[in-house]
């Protein structure tokens, strides 16, 4: 199963949801690095030199530092979604028979 960093701004809900599926998910505030304005570039150093891939709502900047270079431990960028078990399911499914997902990016977006 893939190992989690959450972003600062990614939902507690969402974190709470997917441990409860058996992800080991650990989140900036866990790590002591919430409320520090740490750049997005070290955000995403930090969860790959962890063999975590990321998971955040900042999409449009960790998208730009994603074409700049796929060498972190995989990217989940989310839309915002209020239905937190739901936005835990879909990360799930994304994630399904994946043990690495080194270098790629995965789009997990809020059901029209």
């Amino acid at each position: 199963m893939v190992a989690l960093y959450a972003n600062e701004n990614f939902p507690l809900p969402v974190v709470e949801a997917l441990r409860a599926l058996g992800y080991d998910v650990l989140t900036s505030q866990d790590v002591g690095n919430a409320g520090q304005a740490i750049p997005d570039e070290a955000v995403l150093r930090f969860a790959a030199d962890q063999g975590r891939a990321l998971l955040t709502i900042n999409r449009k900047h960790f998208l730009k530092l994603h074409r700049a270079s796929s060498s972190h431990a995989g990217l989940l960028l989310c839309t915002l979604d209020l239905d937190f078990a739901g936005q835990a399911a879909r990360i799930h499914t994304a994630l399904a028979g994946l043990d690495d997902i080194a270098g790629q990016l995965l789009r997990i977006n809020r059901p029209a």
